[in-house]
């Protein structure tokens, strides 16, 4: 099954997830501190600025290539210990169930090719595909990656839809989303804030 075929319904009967109301690593994902630079915050306010004047009429592509992109570069997650990626193949077996795709970015040990993805992220234009909804295929995402992780069984992830981010946790079989973040406000600097966070959680994990 394409991650894209996936469904909320299907994922929780097939594969048993439960939808919690919290789970303490987000929480502790989303509140940890972490320093943002001068040079990085005139460089977030530069972006947002494009974002704003561009939100509704640029395609999927467009929104990627001038504005996730450039915050993704910023927080840095090019390192010789992992490396984002971009639509590469993900496949794996959970639960007797070949889970498939090419996920629009995930964060995995290896500098060159992806070895065991950390974070899976997703994302759809300024509204919702018609055929359905990004999270049900970052959690199809997820749940490869937790399989080939087999020292680490909570996954990260993140969905955007148009100027709204959101992020996803996924811990054993265990799911829950955070709030909303508005990228057009002063809540992106909260969403750099949570991209430096992650850096620091994988750094940990691949040490």
């Amino acid at each position: 099954m394409k991650f894209s075929e996936c469904t909320i319904p299907f994922l929780e009967k097939k594969f048993g997830l439960i939808e919690r109301d919290e789970i303490e690593c987000l929480n502790s994902w989303l509140s940890m501190s972490s320093d943002i630079s001068d040079f990085q915050k005139q460089s977030l306010i530069f972006h947002q600025k494009e974002l704003k004047f561009n939100i509704w009429n640029w395609n999927e592509q467009e929104l990627s290539l001038h504005f996730i992109g450039p915050l993704i570069s910023l927080s840095e997650f090019s390192t010789n210990a992992f490396n984002i990626f971009a639509q590469r193949n993900l496949s794996g077996i959970v639960d007797d169930i070949e889970l498939n795709g090419k996920p629009d970015g995930i964060i995995a040990k290896g500098r060159r090719e992806p070895e065991i993805p950390y974070f899976c992220f997703q994302e759809y234009k300024k509204e919702l595909d018609p055929d359905g909804h990004p999270l049900p295929q970052v959690l199809g995402a997820m749940l490869v990656g937790q399989t080939l992780n087999q020292l680490n069984k909570t996954m990260y992830g993140c969905y955007v839809i148009g100027k709204m981010w959101t992020f996803v946790v996924l811990e054993n079989r265990n799911y829950t989303t955070s709030e909303s973040y508005d990228s057009t406000s002063d809540e992106i600097f909260d969403i750099f804030r949570i991209l430096l966070n992650l850096k620091n959680i994988i750094k940990e994990l691949t040490r």
